[in-house]
């Protein structure tokens, strides 16, 4: 039964308020229309019959049960920081955002454990278990408002996963509230343990298709040491590139090793002056990101001889050809680097009125290539793309700069962002590393999966949302 007239709206509601305080129901067009969408462009949204906040699990179950007999999509949300439509609401669907499900029920410092809500922020549940001298180290950029839940969904990674790896890694246990109202509890508390299927990782990156996660139980590490970090500067992004190669080769493990090309760099530092980018640019760190360079490196280590391990780093970019190597004087202005290159997508955003970040992650041997080849199809469209990157990991973001106003710009940023994403994958590599798929990227999933792959995750889908109410017309 889908939602087309007055009638069946009203019905809606007044079932949904059966099982949920009024405050938790939200109604009003145009507050529900500010809950529409996600940070993405290019991704169309649905109008919502509703948007719902629930406390507690039975209100979850509650919303579930109540779709499933109306036969109402439910699109579930987190802080709504995602950047591929994977949030966006269709016609007539029950929103379900769960950011106020947040709290942290329960830190073990002996299991190094934590079983949270979705709704907790990244950041707060990172600073909470520092302070019993833990680490939980999934970091997106967005980490200071990114929910649990949200990161979870798109299987979200970050600057030190090179090192520690992706949530998937720090997913052990899940409570799962399935499409028909039925409550699914997957994986364990234990160290380990492989009963039957692993339906925790299935969760994982499954962007609320097939089930709504209303808790968590997350692997947490002790805290190392704090991070000291290095810059350097390169002629070219192959340089940089080789570099990156040379310090996997050695056998290194950096606990983050970021790369952001002149475009980014200048554009990061143009929004922390408040002001636009300037033509002659810093020169030293102590004045901001140096803008004299093609290509910054960034990396940092979290060991307790960091400073010679920087000193190798700092010998094979050297040997690859930086112009310069800065190491940082100490754990503050690593902080600061590293705040740096968090600000890259917020800075590059301020480049253009609107952009599209790509999200390509390519083998590390082919990140030359990729970066390179980026750069040519910016300027076959005459576009501003710049380029940040989990150069680690191989995972880059380009970032397409646009005026939506201006219909041939737009249509040459389209069409740049469809190359990017074949280039990446006639390297051998990936469409998403960590944003995932929603509505951005959904036919050029299909083109990665290929007929097979596609019918079998169709088949999963099936299984769980037979009727196909949970979050409709996403990833296929």
């Amino acid at each position: 039964m889908e939602l087309k007239d007055d009638e069946l709206t009203a019905r809606l509601r007044t079932r949904l308020l059966e099982g949920l305080p009024a405050e938790a129901l939200l109604t009003d067009p145009q507050v529900t229309a500010s809950y529409a969408t996600d940070m993405a462009n290019f991704c169309p949204a649905g109008t919502p019959a509703a948007v719902v906040l629930p406390r507690t699990v039975e209100q979850v179950r509650h919303v579930l049960r109540t779709a499933h007999a109306l036969r109402v999509p439910v699109v579930p949300q987190g802080a709504r920081t995602g950047l591929s439509g994977a949030a966006n609401a269709t016609d007539g669907c029950i929103l379900l955002s769960l950011v106020r499900m947040d709290r942290i029920l329960e830190i073990n410092t002996v299991d190094r454990t934590a079983v949270v809500e979705p709704g907790v922020v990244n950041a707060v549940l990172s600073r909470a278990v520092a302070e019993q001298g833990l680490y939980y180290p999934p970091d997106p950029s967005s980490w200071e408002q990114c929910t649990i839940g949200g990161n979870i969904g798109t299987g979200s990674g970050g600057l030190c996963c090179l090192k520690y790896g992706v949530t998937a890694e720090y997913v052990i246990g899940l409570d799962v509230v399935l499409a028909d109202g039925r409550l699914l509890r997957t994986g364990r508390r234990t160290a380990k343990g492989v009963a039957g299927y692993d339906l925790t990782r299935l969760f994982v990156g499954s962007e609320g298709s097939l089930g709504v996660v209303v808790q968590a139980v997350l692997a947490l590490r002790p805290a190392p040491p704090r991070q000291l970090a290095l810059a350097a500067e390169f002629p070219s992004a192959a340089a940089a590139c080789a570099a990156v190669c040379a310090v996997m080769e050695a056998g290194l493990t950096p606990s983050l090793l970021e790369l952001m090309d002149r475009t980014t760099v200048r554009a990061v530092n143009a929004l922390g002056r408040g002001g636009p980018p300037c033509s002659s640019g810093a020169e030293s760190l102590g004045e901001g990101l140096p803008e004299t360079t093609e290509a910054l490196l960034l990396a940092a280590f979290d060991t307790p001889h960091a400073p010679d391990d920087l000193a190798a780093v700092a010998a094979l970019c050297t040997a690859a050809g930086a112009t310069a190597v800065v190491p940082a004087d100490d754990e503050a202005e690593s902080e600061l680097l590293l705040k740096a290159r968090r600000m890259a997508l917020t800075a590059l955003d301020t480049l253009r009125p609107a952009t599209m970040i790509d999200d390509v992650c390519v083998p590390r041997s082919r990140l030359a290539e990729m970066i390179d080849g980026t750069a040519r199809i910016a300027r076959a469209h005459d576009l501003v793309v710049g380029v940040c990157a989990h150069a680690g990991d191989g995972n880059t973001h380009p970032v397409v700069c646009f005026d939506p106003a201006d219909e041939d710009e737009t249509r040459r940023a389209r069409t740049s962002f469809d190359e990017i994403m074949a280039l990446g994958l006639s390297l051998g590599g990936t469409i998403t590393g960590e944003h995932g798929v929603g509505v951005l990227k959904k036919e050029w999933l299909a083109r990665e999966l290929g007929p097979v792959g596609l019918e079998v995750q169709r088949a999963v889908k099936h299984a769980f949302d037979p009727l196909g109410l949970l979050n409709p017309g996403k990833l296929f």
